[in-house]
């Protein structure tokens, strides 16, 4: 694991080198935003990978939207439907303190939404937002596809879950489920679009990009 200071020093910014199971992941940001929140531990941006799952928000539900549990099924706490983690697909947990900042849920994901997107831009890859559709998206073959999918839950003003980019799983994975309960539109991923991603380089854009971040949550 490789951990440094972002540009502001109360954030941890923790980059994961293997593949993390969803479940201790999920215990470990749930610890980090209890401890944030009593004023015991710095916020966090985590960067990692998880081994194939499935994972299903508060939204979910099995009727039509799980077709095919091929992997593990995990309910959790945060907003949406189904979505899949696996590997070649950049997971950030972000951890921050919204009593410091602006205290609105849509801003915060609004801001969330504009950070992966100027990220993607730095790497080559013009993504939007849709609207009436939740997630990241972009052109694929001139068809709007659905690139990385948006998740949170904050908890007495604190941030847990964040963003799922597919820089290059197998899009094959995602055949199990309705990805956010959108079936109309196609899932892509970098690699699809013909630019070669290594987590490293997306992670640095993300480093690059951060600061307009906060700045959006600034009160």
């Amino acid at each position: 694991m490789r951990t440094w200071d972002s540009m502001t020093a109360n954030i941890e910014w923790r980059v994961d080198p293997g593949r993390v199971d969803y479940a201790d992941a999920l215990a470990t940001m749930e610890a980090r935003a209890a401890a944030v929140t009593a004023g015991s531990a710095r916020e966090l941006v985590w960067l990692l990978e998880h081994p194939p799952v499935y994972t299903a928000g508060t939204s979910a539900t099995d009727a039509g939207e799980l077709l095919d549990p091929r992997f593990p099924v995990h309910r959790t706490g945060r907003g949406g439907r189904y979505t899949y983690h696996g590997p070649g697909q950049r997971i950030g947990y972000v951890v921050l303190d919204l009593r410091a900042r602006k205290r609105d849920v849509r801003c915060y994901v609004h801001a969330l939404e504009g950070w992966v997107i100027a990220a993607l831009g730095a790497c080559g890859i013009e993504a939007f937002r849709a609207p009436g559709r939740i997630g990241i998206w972009t052109l694929d073959g001139g068809r709007e596809a659905k690139i990385g999918a948006i998740g949170v839950r904050i908890r007495q003003w604190v941030t847990l879950h964040g963003f799922a980019i597919n820089l290059s799983p197998d899009l094959s994975h995602f055949g199990g489920i309705v990805p956010c309960g959108i079936a109309e539109f196609p899932v892509t991923s970098a690699a699809r679009l013909g630019i070669p991603l290594t987590p490293h380089a997306f992670d640095s854009a993300l480093a690059a990009t951060f600061s307009p971040f906060l700045d959006d949550l600034a009160v």
